[in-house]
């Protein structure tokens, strides 16, 4: 069966974090599974970290670094709650490059404390009690686990933003968060899973897709620009490479969301 990308099957629908887990998660965000013959999905990169929780079990989504195909049952429904850049290491208490590319049973890295949270949620069909209960059980342990790197946040927006063709990247992430090379790499590796100019591959190409998004009938050459690729050429290998497929083929796959 040919794999599709993950947000093209089933709905998907995000919202921003409740206010009482604002600190440590952007976003909640709920994927249902169609109902029959649910196909084989495709991850894209997208440089966050996901604690998930599907069909009463609670897994860690890992960064990735290229792209991961997943089959999921017929008819599930997964609630993700995407943690703000720089926060999820402390939170779960592990470095991010210790869990690239992986999907995590939460028992793993929090042994019984994980079934304490599991133990606090009530199988229910209405979705909206369900997103209920999980935001108060991960809202009770947010008190307990080290605030978010304020720097790596501040670095991960930079880059997402892009920056200006005159400053090369590593060169003013050093100098602005005044660190060494050595230690912006770890930081970077601890908070992300991977370095700087790997961070930047993979948010420039979503920043290309945000674009490709609200830009109408522009051009694709002329939306790899301005999204920091060299050319056009550039853009379709960076494709490939993290999404499987080139720009045109996923455009038409979104568009069909």
């Amino acid at each position: 069966m040919e794999a599709v990308l993950a947000q093209t099957t089933g709905s998907f629908q995000e919202s921003p974090a409740d206010r009482r887990l604002a600190a440590s998660f952007v976003s909640v965000w709920v994927h249902r599974m169609r109902d029959r013959d649910a196909p084989p999905v495709v991850i894209t990169p997208d440089a966050t970290i996901d604690l998930q929780w599907i069909d009463g079990r609670s897994r860690v989504a890992g960064p990735d670094r290229e792209p991961q195909i997943e089959t999921l049952p017929s008819g599930s429904t997964i609630v993700g709650f995407r943690f703000r850049p720089g926060a999820a290491a402390g939170w779960l208490g592990v470095p991010a490059n210790r869990i690239v590319g992986e999907r995590l049973d939460l028992g793993e890295l929090w042994g019984t404390q994980a079934r304490h949270l599991a133990g606090r949620i009530q199988a229910t069909p209405d979705l909206t009690k369900l997103v209920g209960q999980l935001e108060e059980a991960i809202g009770a342990y947010m008190q307990d686990h080290r605030a978010p790197d304020a720097a790596m946040g501040f670095a991960f927006d930079a880059i997402d933003q892009g920056l200006p063709v005159d400053k090369p990247l590593v060169p003013f992430l050093l100098r602005t968060l005044h660190m060494s090379e050595r230690t912006l790499r770890r930081r970077f590796e601890e908070s992300f899973g991977y370095g700087p100019k790997t961070l930047d591959r993979i948010l420039r190409f979503h920043r290309y897709r945000r674009l490709r998004q609200t830009s109408g009938d522009a051009s694709t050459a002329v939306l790899a620009i301005e999204a920091g690729y060299s050319d056009q050429a550039h853009l379709i290998r960076e494709s490939r490479r993290l999404s499987g497929v080139t720009p045109s083929t996923l455009a038409d796959a979104s568009s069909r969301t």
